[in-house]
């Protein structure tokens, strides 16, 4: 079975159903830093990434934006000092697609 890590994005434009609580229960797993909030009726993973100071939050930050740019899917990204949030929904269905995992999955990877 191919890690989520090592999976690749599909487009989505809209148009398809979001991920159901059973489905998000069997990927959560795959990504158990990962939190499922709701902002505004909508569910998005969420992480907390801590670092010494600021300029390894915003090195960090820098990668991220690589690795969204590549897989054409962006996150929602707070960059502080010694800390990065992340949150990742699929704005075109209002929550959580796979390509969600997929970025958080991917998003673990580029802590070093």
């Amino acid at each position: 079975m191919t890690s989520l890590a090592e999976r690749r994005c599909v487009p989505c434009r809209g148009g398809i159903p979001l991920l159901t609580k059973i489905e998000i229960a069997e990927l959560l797993p795959q990504v158990p830093d990962w939190r499922v909030v709701k902002v505004g009726g909508i569910s998005r993973l969420e992480r907390v990434f801590n670092f010494r100071d600021f300029t390894e939050a915003l090195a960090f930050t820098i990668k991220i934006s690589a690795a969204s740019e590549v897989e054409d899917h962006h996150p929602l990204i707070v960059t502080e000092w010694g800390r990065v949030k992340i949150q990742w929904w699929t704005h075109a269905i209002k929550g959580l697609h796979k390509n969600d995992f997929i970025m958080a999955a991917k998003t673990d990877l580029l802590v070093e």
